[in-house]
């Protein structure tokens, strides 16, 4: 019995498995970053203030929207059960809530929301801004 000769066939390694285990990784990557981040689904551009200071304690956020739209807890709700919601989340040490409203909605909706929020006792509100560039 004869063997088959070999050596003129020259040695390589497949790379395909590995890119593809590489495009895994880095998908899986890419997609877990995208959870990361906080989001609280409006799009919501703040106003700048020249004095913003920034807030070292975590606090609670309601979002008012160009359109009027109120979003707290990743989900919209109406002003009329907001201050429900709010009471609900707030904990025994934390009194702050920052309201995040677009420079485009008017004035009136936040003061409704400023002033609905007035019921919950030692509350303390903020307005969010950001620094100019």
């Amino acid at each position: 019995m004869q063997l088959p000769e070999d050596g003129d066939r020259p040695l390589s390694i497949n790379l395909v498995p590995m890119i593809d285990v590489i495009f895994s990784i880095l998908a899986f990557f890419i997609l877990s970053t995208l959870f990361l981040i906080p989001s609280e689904g409006l799009d919501i551009d703040l106003p700048e203030a020249l004095r913003a200071a920034s807030q070292s304690q975590k606090s609670l956020k309601v979002g008012i929207n160009a359109q009027g739209q109120i979003r707290f807890q990743q989900r919209d709700v109406a002003l009329e059960e907001l201050v429900s919601l709010v009471t609900a989340e707030l904990g025994e040490t934390q009194t702050q809530l920052i309201i995040q409203a677009d420079t485009e909605v008017s004035h009136g909706r936040v003061v409704a929301v400023m002033d609905a929020l007035r019921e919950i006792p030692d509350l303390k509100l903020a307005i969010a801004t950001t620094s100019p560039q």
